[in-house]
């Protein structure tokens, strides 16, 4: 099972520790951070989705114009764009590039957030019902070699059809995160790949376990799996946790200024709820997993982290991988110094690992 390192760019130079300063699209911050991905032997990198920052679709295709090699990962919203343009466009974007572009779905468990784009439907599991037709429909449009009609509540189409397809007979790969249950049931349904934030082992076995039991019901094969999570490195495991301090201390001091706060409505979603439980088993789960940043922002992110040196995070992302995740989410507080950090000790020691744990398995089997 190969292993895929994903990178995040925002669109401008700000975290949880870092104050914006710029403008808010940025294009000097996205494309610098771009090529050091690409420089730091990432594999793709996500661009997010949020009601109210720049439309991620035009960042993607930013981002491809200024790598050679970087793949590109675009969220997208189900309900805001009809399913047949969305097809299309991603389809153009994916022969332009020959093939680098891959959809991550975003349904979106804040229902006050999609307001701000005119949604109407309250209901999350209703949410996740649209988001399997709106994808039935992308399906049709980038498969079918012939006009189809689809008939749902939510959607229907008379003679869809796309002229243009993806890039390669693989097509575009789908994205599905969510812990809900309606969440794991599309992602039966749909997803290539399903998404996790960054939780225990014993979390992602049950996550894992009910992905792999919707898919079944569905006759699909399992997909692949991703973690998200956020790496704190330094030269020893007593730096790593001085720096994961520092960074707790300068985020919880910048909330107000940066915006990486609670909910003023406490709200939560599935996931996020997932993860606040983890933190109030403790700050440090299982070998390494920090759980402060999520307790101070109310984990309305992937905020959990792995505190220690390269080495010792590269284990755990081998343990992660026992586990069944073959691709992993990084990205840190300082976006540009850390995406060059991971790729100089980080990256190659985790592929080199997980092929030596590969290598005794199939010695193992044979």
């Amino acid at each position: 099972m190969p292993i895929e390192f994903i990178g995040y760019i925002s669109n401008n130079n700000s975290s949880e520790t870092i104050v914006r300063q710029g403008p808010v699209l940025d294009p000097t911050h996205i494309e610098a951070v771009a090529k050091a991905h690409e420089n730091a032997g990432f594999d793709r990198v996500l661009l997010a989705f949020h009601s109210t920052t720049p439309d991620s679709l035009q960042v993607g295709q930013y981002v491809l114009g200024v790598t050679g090699r970087l793949n590109v990962l675009i969220a997208q919203r189900p309900g805001f764009t009809s399913p047949t343009l969305l097809a299309r466009q991603l389809a153009t974007i994916d022969q332009f590039s020959k093939g680098r572009v891959a959809l991550h779905v975003i349904t979106g468990g804040n229902a006050t957030e999609l307001k701000q784009d005119g949604n109407t439907i309250d209901d999350k599991d209703e949410r996740y019902a649209r988001t399997s037709e709106f994808l039935d429909v992308v399906r049709a449009e980038w498969t079918s070699d012939k006009p189809f009609d689809y008939t749902g509540k939510y959607y229907q189409v008379r003679s869809g059809f796309s002229q243009v397809k993806p890039f390669s007979r693989e097509g575009i790969r789908i994205f599905i995160g969510g812990a809900s249950d309606a969440a794991i049931e599309v992602a039966g349904k749909h997803a290539d790949t399903f998404a996790l934030w960054g939780e225990s082992y014993a979390q992602v076995r049950d996550v894992t376990a009910r992905v792999r039991n919707a898919a079944a019901r569905h006759g699909r094969p399992t997909p692949r799996f991703s973690l998200s999570v956020r790496p704190i490195l330094a030269d020893t495991e007593e730096a790593a946790w001085a720096k994961a301090e520092a960074i707790l201390e300068r985020a919880a001091v910048l909330q107000d200024a940066t915006g990486y706060r609670k909910p003023a409505d406490g709200h939560a979603t599935a996931g996020a709820r997932r993860l606040l439980a983890l933190a109030d088993q403790g700050t440090r789960i299982d070998k390494r997993l920090w759980t402060e940043i999520a307790k101070l922002t109310g984990a309305n992110s992937n905020t959990t982290a792995l505190v220690g040196t390269p080495e010792q995070v590269a284990e755990v992302f081998g343990d992660y991988y026992d586990l069944g995740i073959s691709h992993f989410l990084i990205r840190g507080f300082d976006p540009l110094i850390d995406a060059i950090e991971y790729g100089r000790e980080l990256i190659p020691l985790t592929r080199k690992l997980v092929a030596e744990r590969q290598a005794a398995n199939r010695v193992a089997a044979e």
